[in-house]
């Protein structure tokens, strides 16, 4: 799954045997290039409500 925007652009994320449940829910990564620096997280939801299609960056997190 594609990830855009946010400190992970450009980057892939291997959803593979995720449910389509999981999907529909994105994902919450461990990234030390966010805005919370080392440890923070950042939150992608898939574009589409599906859960298909590229994951889009909505926000970091410590």
């Amino acid at each position: 799954m594609d990830l855009v925007g946010g400190p992970l652009d450009g980057r892939l994320l291997d959803v593979t045997g995720w449910s389509g449940e999981q999907r529909a829910e994105g994902a919450l990564l461990i990234t030390d290039r966010g805005l919370c620096g080392a440890g923070g997280r950042a939150l992608y939801s898939p574009i589409e409500a599906d859960g298909e299609g590229p994951f889009l960056w909505i926000g970091d997190t410590a």
